[in-house]
Parts: C-alpha cells; sequence; structure tokens
C-alpha cells in the first residue's frame, strides 16, 4: 500500500483516467467496454500482450452451460460476444444452447475490437505493482513496464486481476481456499494438439460405446466433440488409460482428471483440460505457478505420447499451443458487503440488487488426486442470483472486485466463476462506476436495485 502524496512526489504520472481497469480479462474486458460505452475516460491495464485472461491466455474453452431451456441467464455484453463470435464461424453452439464454444485466438481479436469501439483505452505489456491510498479511498495504482515504473490515477479502479490483488494492496480484507482446510482448488495447465484425423477420431469414441459427438454443430463446420475419464467413474476410455499406465506411456496420476474436445475454427485439433495440478495451488504464489508449469510441460508430453499411440486420428498429433497462464480457479476472495454462500445458491436465492443470474452447479475440483470433482445441482429449471454487494469489498472505497474473486464461500464460488458470470460482474462493475461518477457518490453508495434497472436498460437479463 502506498501514501497518495508521497507517490505523487517520485513517480511519474503515466495516465489520468476516470475508470481504471485493472486486468484485460474475462471480467475486466468487459467492465472496460461498460464503463466506456457511458463516455467516462477508461483505461485498462493487462500484463499480456491481448485481452481475454484466462479464455485466450489460460486456454479455458468452452465456455460452460448457463441456461434454462436453451434460454440463456444472462445477456448484456456477453450475449454480445457469443453472438460476434458466431458471426465469425470460430464460435458455435452446444446441443444445450451453450453458445460458448470458441476458437481462442479469435476471441483476442473481437475483445480487442469491442474495448477499442466502445472508446476505452488499453496498456499491453504493464504489470501492476501497488495500490495508491488516501485513507480509505484508492486514488490510483503504481505499475512496471518496459517504460519503468509510474502511476496512474483513477477517480474509480475496477480489481480484474482475478486475484483480488488490488484490494489486497488496498487492504481489503479477503480469504482464500476451503474455510476448513485452508486449500485451493487445482490448477490446470491446457493445451492443444493439431494433425488429428477427427473422422477416424470419432469412430474410435463410437466403438467404445459412448460417444459425444455433434457433426454439424450450429456456427461452425468443425464436429463437436467431448471426451473424458476419470478414475473409478466408469468412463469407456478408462480400459485404455490403464494399458498406457501399464505399458509405462502414462502415469497413475494422469489418469486422475482427463477432458479433451474440439473448438470451433480450430480444423484437425483437439483441445485439452489437463494435465490438473493438485500439490502447491496458490495462484499469487509465483513459485506455486512455477512448478505447475514446469509439472504441466511433462505431463503434455506424456499425454501427447498418449494419444498418438492409443488414440486412432492421433498418431501424427503434434502439440499447437501450451497455455502461457496457469489456470487458476480460486485464489483471493474479497470480504464484501454480502458474503454469497452455498445454501444461498442452491436454495436459489434471489437479490433486490442482483446483477447476474446462474444456474451452474456446485464445482469443486478436489486437491485430493483420485477425487476428481463434487457437483452439487440446482434444483431443475431454477437460478440464483448475484448482488452487486459481493464485488463491493469492505473498508476500501472507489473499488469494486468482480470476477472469481468476487465475496462468496469456498463452495460458493465454485459455482460463480464460470466465464458468463464473470462477464456480467465486469458488466456491472464497468457500468457501477460511471454512475458513482455521475452521482458524486462513492461505488459503495450505489443503489443496487438502480444498476439492475440500468443493466436491464442495456440488454441483461435480470
Amino acid at each position: 500500500m502506498l501514501d497518495y502524496k508521497s507517490i505523487l512526489e517520485s513517480l511519474k504520472v503515466i495516465s489520468e483516467v476516470d475508470v481504471l481497469v485493472l486486468g484485460g480479462g474475462t471480467a475486466g474486458t468487459v467492465a472496460a467496454i461498460s464503463a466506456a460505452r457511458e463516455k467516462v475516460k477508461t483505461l485498462v491495464v493487462e500484463q499480456f500482450g491481448f485481452l481475454g485472461g484466462t479464455q485466450t491466455a489460460a486456454l479455458v474453452t468452452p465456455m460452460m452451460p448457463n441456461q434454462i431451456e436453451q434460454e440463456p441467464l444472462n445477456r448484456g455484453i456477453d450475449w454480445e460476444i457469443n453472438s460476434r463470435m458466431m458471426e465469425t464461424g470460430e464460435s458455435g453452439r452446444w446441443p444445450d444452447g451453450n453458445m460458448g464454444w470458441f476458437n481462442p485466438e479469435m476471441l483476442k481479436i473481437v475483445l480487442e475490437q469491442m474495448v477499442v469501439e466502445a472508446g476505452a483505452d488499453i496498456l499491453y505489456y504493464t504489470m501492476f505493482e501497488d495500490s495508491i491510498m488516501d485513507g480509505n479511498d484508492i486514488r490510483g495504482v503504481t505499475v512496471l513496464n518496459k517504460g519503468g515504473r509510474g502511476t496512474i490515477l483513477a477517480r474509480r479502479v475496477v480489481d480484474a486481476t482475478g486475484d483480488a490483488d488490488v484490494a489486497f494492496g488496498a487492504g481489503a480484507p479477503f480469504f482464500s481456499g476451503d474455510e476448513k482446510t485452508f486449500t485451493n482448488q487445482p490448477f490446470s495447465i491446457r493445451f492443444s494438439a493439431g494433425g488429428v484425423d477427427l473422422n477416424r477420431f470419432i469412430s474410435f469414441l463410437e466403438s467404445l460405446g459412448r460417444a459425444e459427438v455433434t457433426l454439424d454443430p450450429q456456427g461452425s463446420t468443425t464436429p463437436l466433440i467431448h471426451t473424458a475419464m476419470v478414475w473409478g467413474r466408469n468412463f469407456p476410455l478408462e480400459p485404455v488409460f490403464r494399458k498406457a499406465v501399464e505399458d509405462g506411456v502414462l502415469l497413475e496420476t494422469d489418469g486422475n482428471y482427463f477432458q479433451a474436445f474440439t473448438v470451433a475454427g480450430r480444423h484437425g485439433e483437439l483441445f485439452f483440460n489437463c494435465p490438473r495440478i493438485t500439490l502447491q495451488v496458490d495462484g499469487t504464489n509465483p513459485s506455486h505457478l512455477t512448478r505447475a508449469q514446469i509439472l504441466g510441460r511433462q505431463a503434455i508430453l506424456r499425454y501427447l505420447a498418449f494419444v498418438r499411440k492409443y488414440f486412432p486420428g492421433c498418431e501424427h498429433a503434434s502439440i499447437t499451443s501450451i497455455a502461457p497462464m496457469v489456470g487458476v480457479r480460486e485464489s483471493r476472495r474479497i470480504d464484501g458487503e454480502y458474503f454469497l454462500t452455498v445454501d444461498d445458491i442452491l436454495s436459489a436465492k434471489k437479490f433486490q440488487d442482483a446483477i447476474a443470474r446462474s444456474n451452474y452447479p456446485i464445482d469443486v475440483h478436489s486437491s485430493d488426486d483420485r477425487s476428481g470433482m463434487k457437483l452439487q445441482h440446482l434444483p431443475p429449471g431454477t437460478y440464483y442470483e448475484i448482488p452487486y454487494r459481493c464485488i463491493v469489498p469492505k473498508k476500501v472505497e472507489n473499488l469494486l472486485v468482480p470476477g472469481r474473486c468476487l465475496s462468496a464461500s469456498f463452495e460458493a464460488q465454485g459455482s460463480v466463476r464460470i466465464q458468463t458470470n464473470c462477464r456480467a460482474m465486469g458488466e456491472a462493475a464497468g457500468l457501477a462506476s460511471s454512475m458513482s461518477l455521475e452521482r458524486s457518490i462513492s461505488p459503495r453508495q450505489v443503489n443496487g436495485s438502480d444498476l439492475r434497472q440500468a443493466l436491464r436498460q442495456k440488454g441483461a437479463s435480470l
């Protein structure tokens, strides 16, 4: 935490803006679009040279479903993004209605276009360093990039770092990990492989007796394929994995969690939601992140050898991408004005200040290698709501924290953290920031019901 007056005397000011968004990821990109559309001077700061965060840098594709009877529970900017991706032919619709089956490379372009069109500025290759405080008010941040160390001043700040880095730097209270064990959810290091004969691979899956395949999904000419394996769950692939372990191609732990699927617009490729890293998984610890990348790449080589040998159609597969960002499911979570609980989710609780709706199950990946993941579903046809107060941190003014680091219990966050919800929270954060500026009040004082109505007017389904 840095003192406002002293930091101004020692560092150059790079920029002064109305709304500063730290992190151009799932929530942050949408927050920047939302704020800039209200004609307030907006800047989004991103550590990579592209937007999208976990969607593009961690290769977290496809999006998880969040709809009832094929009607999405969140529209707004999330719907706009998905629609524009569908128009490119590099995203498609799953049979259950989920539109988020996207090519991450095209998503980088679409998100950037939408931010620029909205009128926001982007500063790539820049790292957040610390929060600048004037009492309990955040006045901006210090950043680091090739130009050195500098200051960005802002009237409102949106922490979309995914790990509540800005809130932490500002001294806001937070939680991390399971309330009983204090462990975080496992990491994933995703990758993709090209040179795959998808027709032969489909025939192989069908020969096992259960194949999740859509040959002509809406929006793409790439066949939609999904397959998975977890030990002890009666997956058709289990005997194949067991043979690979016996042959010394895979380790026993490589079968604890395996998932592969195609992606729209990426012909002849398979994307993998694995390997999974279960020990030392604090997403705010650089040593843990480094270890995950090293172990992940070692495991990726094993998976590549495995698919080449045991999956017909994959004999000539080669690695086409390895995620440069570790897939972090959960790290810091702020202590906000409202704390979302498991009971709130499973009872389908509604709120007057709701900014998003969801019926995605509570999805917690266990740190126990053999436990896989635990799903708790809502009653059919129901949904819960996420209140605005969950992104308003205690003790710090002029700061909003949307995304996976909202104020929620460990298990509740396991439902909320999916992309459509993070986008909806980002849209609300951007709009609430502009509303607070227009009304000369702090974001904490923004009436949640007014915000909800404003979101509705802009296309959100609330």
